[in-house]
């Protein structure tokens, strides 16, 4: 098998535990991760005899789709790289990777403590086929695995005893399951245009793709990275009392720091379209200062429920008529402090955050800065 080129076929073993169950720990020592890749290696033979043909590697570590389905899916990568290393016939040609004092022989085999909560743990494992074998037994897996996947009762078992859960259920699903399955559950929570975004940086991340959220906000997988409309341009398109644009524009910004969480749990960077890159926050630079106008100062536009969902850098002029610089996005209550930060370095001014206590709207229903001065 050695001087034929190895085709990997991602797998993964999920397992639903009961209500307010969380396994005692997120990773297995090397032997218990050989013990489980043996019990797996026997289910899946007994599902699809085939895979006897090809080497069998499993990591053995717990994690949340979230961790599994990021751009150039970095676990099974890992652990297609580790699997090649080791010699035919070491484990009757299935490799198992555990910890060793504590650690996983590789960083992306590390499963995050942030998302270790979830009702469901994935084991990822992979079968490393001759090429002349991978098509064959990839369409078989396809085909068993979503029909009869289910875990042996020795491999359950094993599980729930070292894990010190109860499991609901124990399947195994071929990557193509895990990515259906992810994508009906954001479809259930209103999510669709972000699983269109993260499909393509997962599967054709050499096109573009353009999507809009529920709201309206326009974005665009681009290059590894997903472009968002900036929530202020968002308003700019909107028409109805000034109240109601306030309260739309409040709901557009917490759709965005809902997209922005899973964007980032997926390793897919935000950007502002034709803006500068973001992390916790997002900056929107609109012109420089000018002489003529009051210093610029710093406002935040607040929310119920949402805190400050924008910072405005403006500055005064005759009549108080007010010139907007910049604006800022938190994306998560962290974020604030560093954005107004960043705000008043770059342009030279104390960082005071003068609180509006709503979102201001100018006469035009765009974000502004009040006329007079604040105390």
């Amino acid at each position: 098998m050695e001087a034929q080129t190895l085709v990997a076929l991602p797998v993964v073993l999920a397992l639903e535990l009961s209500a307010g169950d969380t396994p005692s720990r997120r990773t297995l020592s090397r032997d218990e991760a050989a013990e489980l890749a043996a019990l797996i290696a026997a289910d899946l033979h007994t599902l699809v005899p085939q895979v006897s043909e090809a080497r069998l590697a499993m990591a053995g570590a717990l994690f949340d789709a979230v961790e599994l389905l990021r751009p150039g899916f970095p676990v099974w990568a890992t652990l297609d790289e580790l699997a090649r290393r080791v010699p035919r016939g070491h484990l009757e040609n299935v490799v198992a990777f555990g910890t060793h004092d504590g650690h996983m022989p590789a960083q992306p085999l590390e499963p995050e403590a942030a998302y270790a909560d979830g009702p469901m743990r994935l084991l990822p494992i992979s079968l490393l086929a001759p090429e002349s074998l991978a098509e064959s037994l990839s369409e078989k897996l396809e085909v068993e695995l979503v029909g009869r996947g289910e875990a042996g009762e020795r491999t359950a078992d094993w599980l729930m005893r070292t894990l010190g859960v109860r499991l609901e259920h124990a399947r195994y699903l071929s990557r193509n399951d895990l990515l259906a399955l992810t994508c009906v559950q954001y479809e259930h929570v209103n999510l669709a245009p972000l699983w269109s975004l993260l499909e393509a940086a997962l599967l054709t991340p050499y096109r573009d793709e353009p999507s809009m959220s529920a709201r309206g906000l326009a974005l665009r997988y681009h290059q590894g990275k997903v472009e968002v409309q900036s929530p202020a341009d968002w308003l700019r398109h909107q028409s109805g009392d000034l109240s109601q644009r306030a309260h739309d524009f409040a709901g557009v910004v917490f759709e965005l720091r809902q997209y922005a969480a899973l964007l980032e749990a997926h390793h897919l960077p935000l950007v502002l379209a034709g803006g500068e890159p973001g992390n916790a926050y997002l900056v929107e630079s609109l012109g420089a200062t000018e002489d003529g106008y009051d210093a610029p100062m710093l406002y935040a536009h607040e929310a119920p429920g949402l805190g400050v969902v924008a910072v405005t850098l403006a500055q005064r002029g005759e009549g108080g008529r007010a010139r907007v610089l910049a604006h800022g996005y938190p994306l998560h209550p962290k974020a604030l402090g560093p954005l107004v930060a960043e705000l008043s370095e770059r342009h030279e001014l104390a960082p005071d955050l003068h609180a509006l206590g709503c979102i201001l709207l100018d006469a035009d229903g765009q974000l502004g800065a009040p006329a007079d001065a604040l105390h």
